[in-house]
């Protein structure tokens, strides 16, 4: 286990060398001669688009996977790793995307779990909590060893398993995507911390297809796709975001362009809409709200986390009541109205947590793109209804919206993020949709899938939709809004156009300094 000192940073050996790793899943080649180095005391990016081979070989490294061929070194010694244990022993610590937590366990049952029986000292809860406190002082991450991890946000949550790595000794720190599902303030306070790790000596790995966290926190990058490293330990500070992207996806990336609004169709007035949270629910709610959306348009709504924009959200999909005010969808008031009576007035929905409200994960691709369609009568009713006709426009909708790996039969959990994502969006976009709520649509997706997700929401509103984005990501915003309004403690506190909308002045609106 490590003492908790800085560590030197060592010249005369990298921390990390993968050298020349194949790895093969039946026909699938995810690994193809790819070799990584990363040194002691920097942050080292790998990115890369979703099933370029990131976790892959990182997950090669701390045992999970065995490598076909290739070697691993540690510190410039080869090194023996089959398993995770072996991994743990050589100091290499790894923070999945999904946490590895206990949730009904409290903070310190969760590191007397992981920790018990391993060298070190932890032999019961006292002795996790007091390493908890003494490492978290350490390393500059907070966290009450006493409370349960299911009463932690995502970000704390996200601390813990980073404390879990570290008491076990890790010199070596892998973080899967750790910014994936944060806001914006979470995720500079997470990357603050790993810059922070680096300083103190240790080796940070920083899987992420996120290319602003590459130029702005990542002494060098290496960029993988398809298997293969393409772009091996280069300066980040040095590239620009277009030769990363050109690098991950082998092509230029074209600029989306925000639709301009037809300000002669409303399609939704919000009008002094307050809706409390739900009861332990965390969050301000909405109080007063005023919003207008035009046909045509994409409406920014920007804000921390926990400003009324679940509420928000949750109450144009018919999931929460209004408590007061008035939600009109093209002049017909629906405050009160069935999420049925809503479809049918044209309202499209793309909610936050996609495998949790939008799709489910164990009926096949063309049963959730056809779910919506069947009360409405679009393949029959009763003894009418045609399977074959839902199979068939499935089939067209996967075709039209490129989703890979994607076939009408094929269950939908199998889709990767950003194939899932376009299959809710081939859902909702088919038919006669005249407004379309899209919640965080492209959080946890790559720079290409990104890339599709904005160019169907920007293609909806030029044929005349109005549409509602809802994102912590300001990159979005700023990417797609005709206009932007900033939601703070459940009210609109600024609002922007596309012209004169800038990071700088929407984040201070953000924290409430407009």
């Amino acid at each position: 286990m490590s003492s908790g000192q800085p560590l030197a940073k060592r010249a005369s050996a990298p921390a990390l060398e993968l050298r020349r790793i194949c790895k093969s899943f039946g026909s699938n080649r995810a690994l193809d001669v790819a070799s990584i180095t990363v040194d002691w005391g920097e942050v080292h990016a790998l990115l890369g688009e979703n099933g370029a081979g990131k976790s892959t070989i990182m997950n090669v490294a701390t045992g999970i996977y065995a490598a076909d061929e290739g070697e691993i070194l540690i510190d410039g010694e080869k090194a023996r790793i089959q398993n995770p244990l072996d991994a743990t022993r050589y100091g290499i610590g790894m923070v999945h995307q999904r946490f590895r937590l206990v949730r009904n366990f409290t903070v310190a049952q969760n590191i007397l779990l992981a920790c018990e029986g391993r060298d070190g000292g932890i032999r019961n809860i006292r002795d996790a909590s007091r390493e908890v406190v003494a490492m978290g002082e350490r390393v500059g991450l907070r966290a009450d060893p006493g409370v349960p991890v299911a009463r932690l946000s995502v970000a704390e949550q996200q601390q813990v398993e980073i404390l879990k790595v570290l008491l076990l000794g890790a010199r070596i720190v892998i973080l899967d995507e750790p910014t994936a599902v944060l806001t914006e303030q979470e995720a500079e306070s997470v990357l603050a911390f790993v810059r922070n790790l680096a300083r103190h000596g240790h080796a940070v790995v920083l899987i992420t297809h996120k290319l602003r966290e590459v130029t702005g926190s990542s002494d060098r990058v290496t960029v993988m796709r398809h298997g293969k490293v393409i772009l091996k330990a280069a300066e980040a500070p040095e590239l620009g975001a277009d030769d990363l992207a050109r690098a991950m996806v082998g092509e230029e990336i074209a600029t989306v362009k925000p639709p301009t609004a037809d300000k002669t169709r409303e399609r939704l007035r919000i009008s002094s809409l307050s809706v409390p949270p739900r009861p332990g629910e965390s969050g301000v709610g909405l109080s007063g709200l005023d919003l207008t959306v035009f046909g045509g348009e994409v409406l920014g709504v920007a804000g921390v986390s926990g400003n009324g924009q679940q509420q928000l959200a949750d109450c144009l999909l018919g999931l929460l009541p209004p408590a007061s005010g008035s939600l009109q969808l093209d002049g017909v008031e629906v405050g009160h109205a069935g999420m049925h009576a809503r479809r049918s007035l044209g309202l499209r929905g793309i909610p936050a947590d996609r495998f949790g409200t939008g799709l489910v994960e164990e009926l096949s691709v063309a049963e959730n793109f056809g779910m919506t369609g069947v009360r409405g009568g679009t393949f029959g009713r009763g003894p009418t209804f045609s399977r074959r006709t839902m199979v068939r426009r499935t089939a067209a909708a996967i075709d039209r919206m490129n989703i890979m790996g994607a076939a009408p039969g094929s269950l939908t959990r199998l889709l990767s993020g950003g194939n899932a994502q376009k299959l809710l969006l081939a859902r909702e976009l088919d038919g006669n949709g005249s407004i379309l709520l899209a919640h965080s649509p492209t959080r946890g997706l790559d720079v290409r899938a990104c890339h599709a997700v904005h160019t169907l929401i920007r293609d909806a509103a030029s044929a005349g939709m109005a549409c509602l984005l809802i994102s912590e990501d300001l990159e979005e915003i700023l990417a797609l809004s005709s206009r932007i309004v900033v939601l703070s403690r459940g009210e609109t506190t600024a609002s922007f156009t596309a012209d004169n909308a800038t990071r700088k002045d929407i984040g201070r609106a953000m924290l409430g300094h407009a």
